[in-house]
């Protein structure tokens, strides 16, 4: 999972797919009570505070409504956003009784360890208790004579979540009603974490115990070709290894394998746990002494401490055929990986170059 170019300034906040959807079953729900437009709507979210929420479209009739909201994610890089989530609504005979369900562009759930019943709509918990707990809190009266169905769609749901980790861990057909708290911190972690998590808890449940941790998608591309295992055991860490060896250990898998490229694994081999541009550097110094420890000649040495880069690093290795550095360089993210898991987790480093040949495995094969 490749992370977009943060931007500058304050960054914007927003709101979750989760809350999209509640807010369009409020609307829907008020349009019926009042037989008028809803313009905007108060979300209540699950720590009580409350959100306004626009309403994209609501149209309605005396027992059933269709509105909807544009998905916000803020500053947040997320797929979902812009994209319209709809609500209909209606009522039924069946009093104080709220069904929830998802329609055209909301993902099923083909796989165990997500926390919804095979088969189901990927509507997580949260999101579902949001709905619920606002209808009730908006509709009483007419829960005491009828019960309410939501159904939720997304018109670009099919188009959207294979851009998501959906397909890997078991959803298919659209993407997923999400949210923890209602609404998306900008550039947060806790979106990023709770995936991998997720994507762990998969593997577990299906009753696997190795991973192939990426750090991005080139690099599981080039892992795929070298590597057999199922779709759900490819998991995109990101900048994030620390924390995501470390919830591999605490989940019990058996097996790690851990591939990228120079530039994260430079990174990686001092011990950075995370490893975004903006968060960190290459330390050429660190560099410079493996290539020491590899004999290179003081020349060679010095060009590393100056490189700009750590693929610039790689050329000047390469072309100077300095043996053991790429080795190194992997046994040292070895050393570290194994730290952070507390040697609960057994790992296998390898080292890509940029065409997907492997410059380094460790241990050796």
């Amino acid at each position: 999972m490749d992370l977009p170019k943060q931007p500058t300034g304050k960054l914007r906040t927003g709101f979750t797919t989760g809350t999209s959807a509640t807010a369009a079953s409020i609307a829907g729900i008020l349009s019926i009570l009042n037989q008028e437009k809803i313009k905007s709507v108060d979300v209540l979210l699950p720590k009580k505070d409350k959100i306004k929420i626009n309403i994209n479209s609501c149209e309605f009739g005396k027992n059933h409504a269709r509105c909807s909201v544009i998905k916000d994610g803020g500053d947040d890089p997320d797929v979902t956003h812009g994209a319209e989530i709809v609500v209909d609504l209606e009522l039924t005979s069946n009093p104080n009784s709220i069904e929830i369900d998802g329609g055209e562009g909301v993902g099923r759930i083909t796989k165990p360890g997500i926390g919804l019943e095979i088969g189901q709509a990927a509507i997580n918990q949260t999101p579902r208790k949001m709905i619920t707990e606002n209808l009730i809190l908006t509709a009483k009266e007419i829960l005491e004579k009828n019960g309410i169905k939501v159904l939720i769609s997304v018109p670009k749901g099919k188009e959207l979540g294979p851009k998501t980790d959906n397909p890997r861990i078991g959803i298919v057909g659209g993407i997923s009603i999400l949210g923890t708290s209602g609404i998306v911190m900008p550039y947060s972690t806790a979106s990023f974490a709770a995936a991998i998590r997720q994507q762990i808890s998969v593997v577990v449940s299906m009753g696997d115990d190795t991973v192939v941790l990426t750090t991005g998608g080139r690099s599981e591309d080039y892992a795929r070709k070298i590597l057999e295992f199922p779709e759900h055991s490819y998991i995109q860490m990101g900048d994030f290894s620390g924390y995501t060896i470390s919830q591999c250990a605490k989940k019990d898998i058996k097996k790690a394998y851990v591939c990228g490229f120079i530039g994260k694994f430079a990174k990686m081999a001092t011990g950075v746990k995370q490893t975004h541009v903006k968060g960190s550097k290459v330390n050429m110094q660190f560099l410079s002494e493996i290539a020491k420890k590899c004999k290179a000649e003081q020349t060679i040495i010095k060009e590393i401490k100056n490189a700009n880069t750590a693929r610039n690093v790689q050329e000047i290795i390469l072309e100077n055929n300095i043996e053991g550095f790429f080795d190194e360089i992997c046994s040292q993210v070895y050393k570290q990986l194994t730290n952070h898991s507390k040697n609960k987790t057994p790992v296998e480093i390898i080292l890509f170059d940029f065409d997907g040949n492997v410059l380094a495995r460790y241990p050796k094969q």
